[in-house]
């Protein structure tokens, strides 16, 4: 991924990095988002279609589309979940940005963290649990309501900042769940960032909290 910058560019973008995000569009498959234009659609003009998007990516005037919002209908009839989906081009945009990110966030994550990470699926995650219930007669579970629909982006942008040296210019939406492996990437960390920035001791007692947890076995194998 390392390429000169031209000159009359903002940033590096490798043309080879944004054809290989529009395979990975095109493998995962999705609808249409706000302008209704469908992958094959956009593979019709594909050349065009992907010269545009890295021109204003390099550029730094990419500026990415409404969200096409979708109600899905929750288990047990406990009302919806929105989702939003993007447009095919701010997916393979998305998808750029994730390729540079997640060589330089990986490292920081914590060892039990199996979403959204190469090589780990569910099936991982389960097979740490049937481990542990072996050895525990007990259960702590947590879930942080509406978390993807309230979370202040500006949190992850500050996160991103912290973690890497890439300089994100495009402006990140609000109030609603992007459906990308570039948000749920980030979201763990970026909370911690949030409550480290928010209590001048926070850092310490999360320190002392993984400590102990580690004592007691329960994020290690």
């Amino acid at each position: 991924m390392s390429e000169s910058k031209p000159e009359d560019k903002s940033f590096v973008v490798s043309k080879r990095l944004v054809w290989e995000a529009w395979l990975r569009v095109k493998a995962n498959a999705g609808a249409a988002g706000v302008d209704g234009e469908s992958i094959q659609a956009f593979e019709a003009n594909l050349a065009g279609n992907l010269y545009k998007l890295w021109n204003r990516l390099s550029a730094g005037c990419y500026m990415p589309p409404p969200v096409k919002a979708v109600e899905i209908p929750k288990k047990g009839g406990r009302g919806v979940r929105m989702l939003g989906v993007p447009t095919v081009a701010d997916r393979v945009a998305q998808t750029v940005v994730y390729l540079y990110l997640e060589p330089a966030v990986e490292p920081v994550f914590h060892p039990d963290s199996c979403g959204y990470r190469p090589g780990r699926s569910a099936h991982d995650a389960i097979g740490r649990c049937r481990r542990r219930c072996w050895r525990y007669d007990w259960v702590l579970d947590l879930d942080l309501k509406s978390f993807f629909d309230s979370l202040d982006h500006s949190l992850v942008l500050k996160a991103v900042a912290h973690h890497t040296d890439l300089l994100l210019p495009a402006p990140v939406g609000t109030g609603l769940a992007f459906d990308t492996a570039c948000a749920p990437m980030l979201l763990g960390r970026v909370l911690l960032e949030a409550i480290c920035d928010a209590l001048p001791d926070a850092q310490a007692r999360l320190e002392e909290f993984d400590a102990r947890a580690a004592e007691r076995g329960l994020f290690v194998e």
